[in-house]
């Protein structure tokens, strides 16, 4: 039995949706959890994730939370096409990579897309349910003080402290993503891996925002990739089936809204 916990929106449940369909495995049981609605906050959902966040998979019943972990576990677990480069340069490549996502990169996204999107859906809730919603998450989430810096951005929005770096931050992995794939097909070498697996989501998540004007006519290597990314033949179902078109309307919307200010922002 193979159940998966996961969102439309979250990067991260994209990116195990990504592995499980480039390994050719299906889930006997997809539950959608609507972390714009709190639904990860319920006791039930925490006793799976205690960090409330979105993936979860569930094998036999052996949970396993963590994204980058389940697609490696999902590689080694299931036949199909080899995920993990065979060379350990490769493997090396493909690590640092996923690494720099867990770190950096994921932390930067949760900002840019609370600033660009999601608070203005959660502004929309009545007072006593946004209050509800800001003081629900755990402390220990997408960062340590990731609860604290959610209420920063909802609030203050483009004017909460370090959200320049932030998004700076995210430009910068797009160049030094550019720079990689300049010389080389894939960002692990010359095959797809888990590391593209790992980046697809947050360029998808820009171009969702209407920001495709980062890379596009600017850094080849990387619009090059995005197009083959798009070319494989589950993308449409992994990123894009399971946003809601309500969502999928609010990130367009308000990512060509604040497009403007992030342009700005990284000098382009």
């Amino acid at each position: 039995m193979l159940e998966l916990y996961h969102h439309g929106s979250s990067v991260c449940a994209a990116k195990v949706r990504f592995a499980l369909a480039e390994k050719g495995v299906g889930v006997d049981q997809s539950h959608y959890i609507d972390i714009l609605a709190g639904e990860q906050f319920t006791d039930e959902y925490r006793a799976i994730n205690p960090k409330a966040v979105v993936p979860s998979l569930v094998h036999d019943g052996k949970i396993l939370n963590e994204s980058t972990v389940i697609c490696e576990y999902i590689d080694d677990e299931f036949s199909g096409p080899d995920l993990i480069p065979n060379d350990a340069y490769g493997r090396a490549q493909m690590r640092m990579w996923t690494k720099a996502v867990d770190e950096q990169l994921h932390p930067a996204c949760g900002e840019l897309t609370f600033v660009c999107c999601h608070r203005h859906i959660v502004l929309r809730l009545p007072p006593e349910k946004l209050e509800e919603f800001l003081e629900s998450t755990p402390d220990q989430s997408v960062t340590s003080k990731w609860k604290a810096r959610k209420q920063e951005i909802v609030r203050e929005g483009f004017n909460a402290p370090g959200i320049g770096d932030t998004i700076g931050l995210y430009y910068n992995y797009l160049v030094k993503m550019d720079e990689v794939l300049l010389q080389q097909e894939w960002l692990a070498g010359d095959g797809f891996s888990l590391a593209d697996i790992g980046l697809a989501p947050y360029v998808n998540r820009l171009d969702m925002l209407s920001m495709s004007g980062m890379w596009s006519g600017r850094l080849r290597g990387v619009e090059r990739w995005f197009s083959a990314i798009k070319a494989r033949p589950r993308f449409k179902e992994v990123f894009l089936d399971w946003c809601p078109e309500k969502l999928t309307d609010d990130l367009k919307e308000f990512g060509k809204q604040s497009w403007p200010e992030v342009k700005t922002i990284i000098g382009i």
